[in-house]
């Protein structure tokens, strides 16, 4: 098999679409097509079962998915690894999603600047669910994911730690100077609705709320009376004045993790992980 052939495939498998992920590509779907068909003959089983409506994964597609995504990943990681080795110092991109992690990350980053030989740190900002494809597709060698909430598949991780989640309100609102409360008050108020995050596809879950993908759009909503949202509570530590955040009792807790593609930990990632455990 080739890479181009895994890099299609993958494409494929993860948006379950071949206009999609032909668009992804940047290449024509009837090329696409023609190569997933070609690569089905050759190993001779069904990938992906395809229908009018939808895609699906087949068992011996979910095997080649998992092993592609690794050998992609490695390919990459080796593509920078080699290219880097003729520089004095080497660096390590790190995935970070937009607007959270900000007390952690500095932490992290100047206690990892005080290492011996420490690398160059890259910071990489990323919307909601992009870490796993970037580190997967060697973009960025590190990550900060929240779980349950971002896809880890392929990936290692370390947990940091384990965080409450906040409702995000505006001061006006008749919640808003409550200590604590229910995440059942918040969905039985008739407006504003929840904000609706983006899944790990690029789809949205069904409901009236706005579509969002970042924090910095979320808050502007909030603000402006359209939407209400709950987030991990790391992520209000430089909220704007006209905001407040809410302790929500019976929210899923959140555990921020360090992760990094499976098998692929240089020593420099390997450094960088050890300071933010240990942190």
């Amino acid at each position: 098999m080739e890479t181009r052939e895994l890099q299609y495939f993958v494409a494929v498998a993860e948006e379950l679409h071949f206009s999609k992920a032909a668009e992804r590509l940047q290449i024509a779907q009837p090329a696409l097509s023609r190569t997933i068909a070609q690569l089905e003959r050759r190993l001779g089983v069904t990938l992906l079962e395809r229908t009018s409506r939808k895609v699906t994964l087949t068992n011996a597609g979910a095997v080649l998915l998992a092993e592609a995504r690794s050998i992609l990943a490695a390919v990459a990681t080796a593509e920078r690894r080699t290219r880097e080795t003729g520089r004095e110092r080497s660096r390590i991109i790190l995935a970070v999603k937009t607007g959270t992690a900000g007390d952690l990350l500095a932490k992290v980053l100047d206690a990892y600047r005080a290492e011996p030989g420490a690398a160059d740190v890259e910071l990489l900002l990323c919307e909601a669910h992009q870490h796993q494809r970037l580190l997967l597709s060697g973009k960025a060698d590190v990550a900060l994911l929240h779980l349950p909430f971002d896809p880890a598949e392929g990936l290692e991780t370390e947990a940091l730690f384990t965080e409450q989640q906040v409702a995000i309100l505006p001061r006006s609102h008749p919640l808003a100077g409550r200590a604590r409360i229910r995440a059942v008050e918040l969905t039985a108020l008739p407006d504003p609705p929840m904000a609706r995050w983006c899944r790990p596809d690029g789809s949205y879950p069904e409901g009236p709320g706005p579509e969002v993908h970042s924090l910095t759009q979320v808050y502007q909503l909030v603000a402006l009376g359209r939407a209400m949202v709950i987030v991990p509570e790391s992520a209000a530590v430089d909220l704007r004045r006209d905001l407040v955040a809410v302790p929500v009792s019976d929210a899923a807790p959140v555990t921020t993790v360090i992760a990094w593609p499976d098998g692929s930990r240089g020593r420099a990632v390997a450094d960088l992980v050890r300071v933010a455990t240990r942190l």
